[in-house]
């Protein structure tokens, strides 16, 4: 269990393999640890059960430069960005009455959210903007930063191997539409801060780093959501197996699905993924568990009710098989309470 156990030092040289960094920046980094007492980043990981890396704690110490009274608020006037999630936790926002009974498995999880992402920014309300940590291992690191905007749908696009390099790239975005002279200087000083920060720290601030290349080598399929799946395959190609369907072919099928006018004729357009699943047991029988997990997420991220059922089936059972069951957990609390609005366990 990630959480449960004593955190790792921050900057430690396990931290900088899993980071791919070079020995210089990580001495640099040991020169400028994120003070945050040990017991506040053991709360929030414990919380979560997920290892949180090193640019989580250094970038809201940045935050808590540019606003010591409220560091989660730190970029909202200049960039509409709030510090949510297990920043929550740093904020003190759990220790509030009501929430003892909090689920951190539901706590800021967007509609389209699998259990691979992890909320820790959110920006406009109206396209429900936000930034995550996506992990393929809950014991492991996060691979990178993905920003997903759920009222338009479950893609979630690559910003970076970490929240600086995330927030550079929307701040760069912003400085391009920015006409008001007097906002584009207040953002110009802000991504000068966040730059050299980020510098000084040694953080890459490219969109995709060679890290984030490698692990696109070991993805299987990218899924609907687009950030890919990753699982084992050993040498003889056991580990993932191909579904009979195109992605274009069987989002027509999920279509048909949700379009069928009677419930008989959905019982008829249902036949496909009904074979698919018998498949899917043949190939975890082979332990080809792959297949099973592409068809839960696709069906996830269509998003319509019809399918929960089906995904219930699926990715809780492809978790286990792959010994991720964190991630087994969280889809079964997000399918038991999947909704649009509402999402922050801790408002009072």
């Amino acid at each position: 269990m990630a959480g449960g156990g004593k955190r790792r030092p921050r900057g430690a040289a396990g931290a900088a393999g899993e980071q791919s960094e070079k020995n210089g920046a990580v001495k640099k980094r040991r020169s400028n640890q994120a003070d945050i007492p040990d017991s506040l980043c053991q709360e929030a990981e414990t919380c979560y059960r997920l290892r949180l890396p090193e640019d989580f704690y250094q970038f809201w110490k940045f935050c808590e430069e540019l606003d010591p009274e409220k560091p989660s608020d730190a970029l909202v006037p200049s960039l509409g960005l709030k510090l949510v999630g297990p920043y929550d936790i740093l904020a003190g926002k759990h220790k509030k009455p009501k929430s003892t009974d909090v689920n951190f498995n539901l706590h800021w999880r967007f509609f389209y959210d699998p259990p691979e992402f992890q909320t820790i920014l959110v920006g406009d309300s109206k396209t429900q903007y936000h930034m995550g940590y996506f992990r393929d291992v809950p014991d492991e690191l996060p691979v990178w930063v993905g920003a997903n905007e759920a009222k338009k749908g479950c893609v979630i696009s690559q910003v970076g191997d970490n929240v600086f390099a995330a927030v550079k790239l929307f701040l760069s975005k912003k400085l391009k539409e920015v006409t008001d002279k007097k906002k584009s200087a207040v953002l110009r000083d802000l991504d000068e801060k966040l730059t050299r920060t980020a510098k000084d720290l040694g953080y890459s601030l490219e969109q995709k780093t060679m890290k984030m290349k490698q692990r696109d080598k070991k993805v299987v399929t990218k899924a609907f959501h687009g950030a890919g799946l990753v699982v084992p395959v050993d040498k003889n190609d056991v580990g993932y197996r191909e579904l009979p369907e195109t992605n274009a072919n069987l989002k027509k099928i999920c279509k048909a699905i949700v379009d069928a006018p009677t419930d008989d004729e959905r019982v008829k357009a249902f036949a496909p993924i009904q074979e698919m699943l018998t498949f899917v047991q043949f190939a975890n029988d082979e332990c080809d568990y792959g297949m099973g997990y592409e068809l839960g997420m696709d069906l996830f991220c269509y998003g319509s009710h019809y399918f929960h059922k089906t995904v219930g089936q699926l990715l809780p059972l492809a978790y286990s098989l792959l010994k991720r069951n964190l991630f087994a957990e969280i889809i079964e609390s997000h399918l038991g309470s999947r909704r649009e609005e509402g999402l922050d366990q801790l408002e009072p």
